[in-house]
Order: structure tokens, then C-alpha cells, then sequence
């Protein structure tokens, strides 16, 4: 049996795309919402079944993976979130970076030699890593209007997944990924199926016009923190807010925080993207906190903490 596992970003839905367009397989799919990253811990292998990782921390699913290669399970994994020791197994195949200007879906790329390097692109503009994303475009040689499409793209799939849970989504991962992985290429999708393709770009537009009106409640020259609302727009805007925030001020790290149901923070921060580094360290001292060099997150933040994780946060990137 293949067992597909996979964040439900942009990161994770297109690097997922471009391997079962390269290698078609019926999998079963194990995914979430974006903050839904110890995935592993849902799986149940046999002996001989094949289970495909895309875009989770292998530090956050260790136990798990470990597990399931002790069940005698094939493990490809792919991914650039932090991964401090990578066991060595003859079952396990590990493509992992941790540059902060790599994203799972380039590795992918990489590997598959280009065959599908649109969606790599799409991806690395929903991961916003601008620069990276128009270097692997320019062997496709697309014009202006054509870039920006899978720039749009690649930001309202990563928008779509976010939220607090699958209600606030306007698709599950899943379900979108369905949706995409018939087309070769993005330009395919976004002609075939203008009405999920509006329906996210819509989506985006009204919730980020919403969330550029909030004020700081905190703010230096070296960072800023946002509190959003309680509320479903909020929540689905969390992480491509603070992309957002990062394009416009880039020498400045933001911290978005949104509430949970728990009733306490949820928090999305990008580091300077003049200083890509640090947001992983940052989040990693807190528990259920993680991510990457360039952007990190802490699932769950006490509400009486908060003053001391802006105490760390500016001391991080004073």
C-alpha cells in the first residue's frame, strides 16, 4: 500500500503534485491543516507498505518514523524544516535541506530533474521565497504576467491552509490536492478550474484586506507582533499575513498571533527577510513550537506568556 504524507500547504500539496504526476500511485492521503505537522502518528503500516513524507519536521515525527520502519515500511522523505538527526536505515530514503532558501517542493524538483518545475515555482512563491522561485522559473522563460500567475497561485493554496481547524479552510488539503494533480501544469489548472482558483483568490483578497487594517501591538525597528481577532477570517490569514508584513517591511521580523480553540496563542513568525535566520531557534524554546530558519510557529502559547515570548523575540532579532 503507498501512503502519502503531507503538509497541507502550498509547500507540501505541490511537491506531492509533481511526484504522482512523475510516479502515479493509489495512495491513501494523510494530511491537515497547515499547523498539522505530526502527521506520522496517524499512520498504521504493514511489512512492504510505502509511505512518501512531504514538508513536516522530521524532529517533530521522529518517534513515529522510527516506528514505522521497525513495521518494515519503505520511507521517502522529503522536507527542509529542522532535522537534527536523520537516522540511517535501508529502508529510508531522506532528501533533506535546511537552507532557508529551500522549500520541499524545490527538492522535489531537484529530484524529478525540472520534469515539473511550474509547480515547484507555485510552491516557492507560496513559501515566499520570491527570489528563489523566479531563479527556478527563468528556464521556463515566462513572461511578467505569466510569473505573477503562479506567484498568485502559489500564495492562495498556502493561504487555503491555514486555520484553527477544516472548517475554517475554504478546501481541505486533501480535497485540493485532488483537484490539482490532474494538470502537468498550474497555467492548466487555473484555465480548467476557474472556480476553485477564484473562490481562493476572492478568499485571500477579502481576508488580507481585513487583516492590513490591524494595528501592532507591539512594535520596534527590529520587530513587530500582531494580535488577529478570534474569527475565521483571521485565523485562515495568519500565515500569509505575516509573509505579507515581511515583503513590506523586510528588514524587520513580525510575529502573528492568532487565538485557538484552547483559548490560548497560536503564532506564525517570519524572520527578517534581510536576516533569514533565527525563527526556528526562536519557537523551538517554547513548547509545541517549531518551523524553519526563514518562518516558524508556536501551536499553542499560554496567554500569560506572551510578554515573555516578546521579551525573546526582540532579544532574537534586537
Amino acid at each position: 500500500m503507498q501512503i502519502d504524507v503531507f503538509n497541507g500547504d502550498a509547500d507540501g500539496i505541490c511537491a506531492l503534485v509533481q511526484l504522482r504526476l512523475a510516479q502515479p500511485a493509489e495512495a491513501t492521503l494523510v494530511t491537515g491543516i497547515k499547523r498539522d505537522i505530526e502527521l506520522l502518528a496517524q499512520v498504521s503500516v504493514q511489512p512492504d507498505d510505502h509511505v512518501t513524507v512531504l514538508d513536516i519536521s522530521l524532529d517533530k515525527n521522529r518517534q513515529a518514523l522510527d516506528r514505522i520502519l521497525q513495521e518494515g515500511a519503505e520511507v521517502f522523505y522529503v522536507d527542509h524544516h529542522q532535522a537534527s538527526d536523520i537516522p540511517e536505515h535501508p529502508r529510508l530514503k531522506a532528501l533533506i535541506d535546511t537552507d532557508a532558501n529551500m522549500c520541499t517542493s524545490l527538492l522535489v524538483d531537484e529530484y524529478l530533474q525540472g520534469k515539473y518545475r511550474a509547480w515547484a515555482v507555485t510552491a516557492a512563491f507560496g513559501d515566499n521565497l520570491i527570489e528563489r522561485a523566479k531563479q527556478a522559473a527563468q528556464i521556463l522563460e515566462l513572461s511578467a504576467e505569466r510569473l505573477k500567475k503562479l506567484n498568485d497561485l502559489g500564495v492562495c493554496i498556502n493561504y487555503n491552509g491555514y486555520g484553527a481547524n477544516l472548517a475554517d479552510l475554504h478546501f481541505a488539503p486533501d480535497i485540493l490536492f485532488r483537484e490539482l494533480v490532474p494538470y502537468a501544469s498550474p497555467f492548466d489548472f487555473m484555465s480548467d478550474n476557474k472556480e476553485i482558483h477564484e473562490q481562493l483568490l476572492t478568499g485571500y483578497a477579502d481576508d488580507m484586506t481585513l487583516a492590513l487594517q490591524m494595528q501592532p501591538e507591539y512594535q520596534t525597528e527590529s520587530i513587530g507582533v500582531y494580535i488577529l481577532p478570534d474569527i475565521a477570517w483571521a485565523r485562515r490569514i495568519s500565515g500569509v499575513y505575516g509573509n505579507e508584513l515581511a515583503n513590506r517591511t523586510p528588514g524587520r521580523a513580525h510575529a502573528v498571533l492568532s487565538y485557538t480553540e484552547k483559548g490560548d496563542y497560536q503564532i506564525s513568525v517570519r524572520a527578517p527577510l534581510t536576516n533569514k535566520t533565527g525563527a526556528d531557534e526562536l519557537c523551538s524554546a517554547f513548547p509545541t513550537g517549531g518551523g524553519r530558519k526563514s518562518a516558524a510557529g508556536i501551536n499553542h502559547l499560554p496567554l500569560a506568556d506572551l510578554s515573555a515570548f516578546i521579551t525573546a523575540f526582540e532579544q532574537k532579532y534586537r
